[in-house]
């Protein structure tokens, strides 16, 4: 107790930390990991058609993109609460949490759902202007939206099966409707086993019918007992402090992805008016980038559970350590990350179904992005973890809001359309706002306003 008070963790917590976020890191990262080999099918399998249907669908995706940042922002909220209240052993409240998220999800859900398939076409025009990509796109966009509901609901559930200790079943689910999903695609997109081919209509058909399984599943594990359970007493009737402090913590977190996202979508935008080649290079870069980033993404979801769980019982010197020790890892498997990008991207280029002119893009994206993997991966941790675990989701969203659009996309926008400068040098200065953020996240992070208790 001691060593502890002194701000030093004894051996056998070390073991126990790394243990308990190794077991879960791995099933975390595998079902990322599961997630962004998705969007990779969906590109080459469409890129083995035609390079436009790559791009369209690459566009279209955006807003399924915008749909999951919704319910990322929900799933950290969930995990925010959840976390410190299943380490105080409140099961109750956590189900209280579990049901006003899944109130927020289903209204998020309808209206994203009503959006794609009345203005599919309006939404693919913000984003090209190129008739071929729109006309595809909007086919898409009116298919793919009935998978929202179901995509949605099932994440949520997903997100307190890990915060209850139930994250190796819950990779189970996610991975397998993962893995259903690439396989209704090659059915689907190719017409085999006598399905007609259906092209870009059969990805968008193959997710709906995943994320359909996905749901079913979450509900049949639902009803075994020892479960956290989804009560729709509570789904109807909100408990008004839970609502209050729910709201508290997670309506930072939407104006954090609100700027961060919308930031993202409008880089693809910036993108997608600089032709064809340019967008399907850029398609390649955040497949193989996403699929990389899997690791990291875990280490910040685990991160974040641990050190929530720590602050919930009132261990703040413990949490602080346990945040360090996650910020290293994110920082070395960034690096490892790094040269492992650069390593295989003689491979991508070898095997990329572009153009010429594609292909000399995607060759310097895959560059410029090597160094972004670093500097991400700690980002993520600090900012999407650490501070969002001790109720601190705020400083994401000035951040962001100053990074990205007071300097980021307007020295971005100045570059492509007035500027007139190449692809690849619009492109480097789009991946400058990492590395802009580390500075001030840093400075903020040693402040340790964020190690605080949530509970009531």
């Amino acid at each position: 107790m001691e060593k502890e008070m002194r701000g030093i963790i004894p051996e056998k917590k070390k073991r126990t930390f790394n243990q308990t976020l190794a077991a879960m890191v791995i099933p975390i990262a595998f079902q990322n990991l599961m997630t962004a080999l998705v969007s990779a099918s969906d590109a080459v399998m469409l890129g083995f058609l035609e390079q436009e249907a790559l791009s369209a669908v690459s566009l279209a995706s955006q807003v399924t993109f915008v749909f999951n940042l919704c319910v990322t922002v929900l799933v950290q909220g969930t995990t925010m609460l959840a976390a410190q209240y299943w380490g105080k052993g409140d099961r109750n409240t956590v189900e209280k949490i579990l049901a006003l998220a899944m109130r927020y999800m289903a209204i998020v859900s309808l209206i994203f759902l009503i959006g794609t398939f009345v203005f599919s076409k309006q939404i693919m025009m913000l984003l090209t202007n190129e008739a071929g990509l729109i006309e595809r796109g909007s086919i898409y966009l009116q298919i793919v939206g009935f998978s929202y509901i179901s995509l949605g609901l099932s994440q949520m559930y997903l997100c307190i099966m890990k915060v209850s200790g139930k994250t190796g079943k819950s990779t189970v689910i996610g991975s397998s409707a993962m893995i259903l999903n690439v396989a209704f695609n090659a059915i689907f997109i190719y017409g085999l086993f006598g399905v007609r081919a259906m092209g870009i209509q059969g990805a968008a058909v193959a997710t709906v019918l995943a994320m359909c399984i996905q749901m079913c599943w979450t509900l049949i594990e639902e009803r075994k007992a020892g479960n956290v359970k989804i009560r729709l007493s509570c789904i109807v009737h909100t408990d008004k402090s839970i609502k209050k402090d729910f709201n508290r913590y997670t309506l930072p977190i939407v104006g954090n992805y609100f700027f961060w996202g919308g930031g993202v979508t409008i880089f693809s935008a910036i993108i997608g008016h600089l032709g064809n080649d340019a967008v399907a290079a850029n398609s390649l870069t955040n497949i193989v980038r996403n699929t990389l980033a899997c690791v990291s993404k875990g280490v910040g979801t685990a991160g974040a559970i641990l050190v929530g769980n720590e602050l919930g019982k009132g261990n703040v010197k413990l949490a602080k350590k346990f945040a360090k020790r996650s910020t290293q890892l994110a920082g070395i498997i960034g690096g490892i990350t790094c040269v492992l990008l650069i390593a295989i991207r003689p491979v991508i280029l070898q095997s990329s179904n572009l153009s010429e002119t594609a292909t000399g893009y995607l060759s310097g994206m895959l560059l410029i992005c090597s160094y972004y993997m670093i500097v991400s991966s700690i980002d993520n941790m600090v900012i999407g973890g650490i501070f969002c675990a001790g109720g601190k989701s705020k400083f994401g969203c000035i951040c962001d809001g100053i990074v990205l659009w007071l300097i980021i996309i307007p020295a971005a926008s100045i570059a492509a359309f007035y500027l007139k400068l190449p692809v690849l040098v619009v492109y480097f200065i789009l991946c400058l706002d990492e590395c802009i953020k580390i500075p001030i996240v840093f400075w903020y992070y040693r402040k340790y306003t964020w190690a605080q208790n949530l509970t009531r």
